[in-house]
């Protein structure tokens, strides 16, 4: 799940020339001060490494960056608690690495129920084959990308780095990160188009006629953490509540998606607009706006949603994040359907122990404006 939104914003690249040689014991100090600017420097200094040592872990380089942000968030509330301020770089790191283990030891366990009663649903031998065939075509078309272009899809598209992340890593700008990816969409679509024609008019593949789905509106009831010393390295629960009914739909995501919904929803003022209120800010400033968020598909034990935007361009729809679609939600006050056959799923609804957690959204807001000094 890593296209994702994250609780605690990467620091800015050009913190203040008065915290850029400060030692860490000194900036450990100012951080638990409130001094947000100095934490922004600690992190600069040390997350490259926490990321290195998760990536050894997970052996994805995708899940590391997810694991050191996720490190980031746990540091943030827990800086209290850092015995020797001098060590802050070995401290974050072993955070990065116990989130790691965790999300190994725990990886594909949250909301699935014991699947020897389930069918089998998976793809079978020929759509694994076509898949195949079909994944190789993709690669070789941007394999022959030109160099700039196929960088840009290979970071954006592939890692699901934002425009920004892409921008650091291939050391350009933002605008022009955008336009590579613009040349090549436009370089693969001719490319691509004939196959998936080829595909559609596949004798051994006939159409199917989607059902069309029954959208039910629900609203965010609570977020919940589970207990624990380590609880705040575990899946969070995001729950939604069917509107005028009783059915609930738990979602989990992990650490620093559920901060930065809390954030929202508990009203937690920050002194600079974080990820999600930005974009939401951006779409307003480009004549855009939310006009609702889904929740339609549950996958592989992951479900994906999509925002639905009016602007001066027509309508659009754009694939989300579940949290980061929510978060928009609740900025914006759009309204949050789900596909009616996904609160009919048992596997969707899980078997609900995560009742059980103690920490509520309330809880999480409160460690928040002591961590972070917000009100």
């Amino acid at each position: 799940m890593s296209r994702s939104g994250a609780a605690v914003e990467g620091p800015d690249e050009d913190a203040g020339d008065d915290v850029a040689d400060t030692s860490d014991d000194v900036l450990v100090v100012r951080a638990r001060a409130g001094d947000k600017a100095a934490f922004a420097t600690l992190v600069l200094r040390h997350r490259d490494q926490a990321r290195r040592l998760a990536e050894r872990v997970l052996n994805d380089r995708d899940l590391a960056r997810d694991a050191s942000q996720e490190a980031i968030v746990v540091a943030l509330v827990s800086l209290e608690r850092l015995a020797n301020p001098r060590s802050f770089g070995p401290w974050l790191c072993g955070i990065a690495l116990n989130v790691a283990r965790r999300w190994l030891r725990e990886s594909g366990r949250f909301g699935q129920l014991p699947e020897t009663d389930l069918p089998d649903r998976g793809p079978g031998p020929e759509d694994l084959a076509e898949t195949s065939v079909l994944a190789h075509r993709v690669r070789r078309a941007i394999g022959d990308l030109a160099p700039g272009q196929r960088d840009a899809v290979f970071h954006y598209y592939l890692q699901g780095l934002s425009h920004r992340e892409v921008a650091a890593e291939l050391g350009i700008s933002p605008g022009a990160v955008k336009a590579r990816l613009h040349q090549a969409r436009a370089a693969l679509a001719p490319r691509l188009s004939p196959f998936v024609q080829e595909d559609s008019m596949s004798p051994t593949s006939p159409p199917e006629t989607p059902t069309e789905p029954r959208w039910v509106d629900v609203s965010v009831a609570g977020i919940r953490r589970p207990g624990g010393e380590d609880a705040a390295f575990k899946v969070h629960v995001v729950l939604l509540r069917e509107n005028g009914g009783r059915r609930e739909l738990p979602i989990g995501v992990l650490a620093n998606a559920a901060v930065a919904l809390t954030m929202i929803v508990e009203s937690v003022e920050m002194p600079r607009p974080m990820t999600h209120q930005f974009t939401a800010n951006l779409l307003g400033a480009a004549g855009a706006r939310v006009t609702e968020v889904r929740i339609n598909e549950l996958a592989g034990g992951s479900f994906y949603a999509s925002v639905l935007l009016d602007g001066p361009a027509g309508q659009g729809e754009v694939d989300a994040r579940p949290s980061d679609a929510l978060c928009l939600a609740c900025i914006t006050g759009a309204p949050i359907r789900v596909d009616e056959r996904i609160l009919a799923d048992r596997a969707a609804t899980g078997a609900g122990e995560w009742r059980d957690y103690p920490t509520t959204e309330s809880d999480l807001a409160e460690e928040i404006r002591r961590a972070s000094g917000a009100r």
